[in-house]
């Protein structure tokens, strides 16, 4: 494989940029993957831009948990739960059938636990605030869009900035969780859509973003200019176009080769 040129990006000075004239992607990605352990990597056919659209998951994404396994504790089911999730983030099990399987062994837990789990389980990635506001300041739209619940994914928003969230919704009724869902699901081809809908209204030329870590966020990271894995299982992490595996989410801006100084750090 050619190498055309190698350099050190200015504004990011532990980003090294490869120009190769040609070349197989997957060769390269493989070649670097074995050599460069844990990395952060994004490989595109263009100079990287500030994408006009981000759109993000939640769960171990954006947060640092799985907002289901942790209500799931507080119904001592956590590791009955917990299994089921894993399976369907490997995409070994059906994502509607799953959650619908795991909300139903929540029914009668006190609708308390969910702000009681948001206060002591549920915290933002690393990175996670500075990497919204930051795209904002240059433009960007944000949306958050999870297969977890409205009760999680709307405050989580409110505090990272995100612009528009699209979730699934527990059905509460007389301060207990029923074992239901309210509407339709958010499931991986809601996700996709999402991004196409929202990439419909900024232009042809536009480019988007999207962050994901299981198999539910793969139809959206491929549908994305720039799909990036953030500790993600194996297939999602193989399905996009690059990954982070080593820094926090601050490492997407330094991919997207914004300087440091111009990052928004509230």
């Amino acid at each position: 494989m050619q190498l055309a040129s190698a350099a050190m990006l200015d504004s990011c000075g532990e980003v090294m940029q490869l120009g190769l004239p040609g070349g197989d992607p997957q060769a390269l990605r493989a070649i670097l993957d074995a050599h460069f352990q844990p990395s952060d990597l994004l490989v595109a056919d263009h100079e990287p831009v500030v994408p006009r659209l981000f759109v993000s998951d939640m769960d171990s994404t954006m947060i640092s948990a799985e907002c289901i396994d942790e209500l799931a504790d507080f119904a001592g089911i956590k590791e009955q739960i917990a299994a089921i999730t894993e399976r369907a983030m490997q995409g070994e099990l059906d994502f509607e059938s799953a959650l619908r399987e795991r909300v139903l062994l929540l029914r009668d837990l006190s609708e308390d636990a969910i702000a009681e789990c948001l206060a002591t389980r549920i915290a933002p990635m690393p990175g996670a605030k500075v990497l919204v506001e930051t795209l904002k300041a240059r433009g960007c739209r944000t949306v958050l869009v999870t297969g977890g619940f409205h009760q999680f994914a709307d405050p989580v928003a409110a505090q990272l900035g995100f612009e528009r969230v699209v979730a699934n919704r527990l059905e509460v009724g007389g301060g207990k969780l029923t074992g239901g869902l309210v509407g339709g699901i958010t499931d991986s081809g809601v996700k996709k859509a999402v991004l196409i809908e929202e990439m419909a209204g900024l232009g042809e030329a536009a480019t988007s973003l999207a962050t994901g870590d299981g198999a539910n966020d793969i139809p959206m990271i491929e549908a994305a200019t720039y799909g990036l894995a953030y500790r993600a299982k194996p297939k999602a992490r193989e399905a996009a176009d690059g990954w982070l595996d080593r820094g926090d989410l601050t490492s997407v801006l330094a991919l997207l080769d914004i300087p440091r100084e111009e990052w928004v750090w509230e």
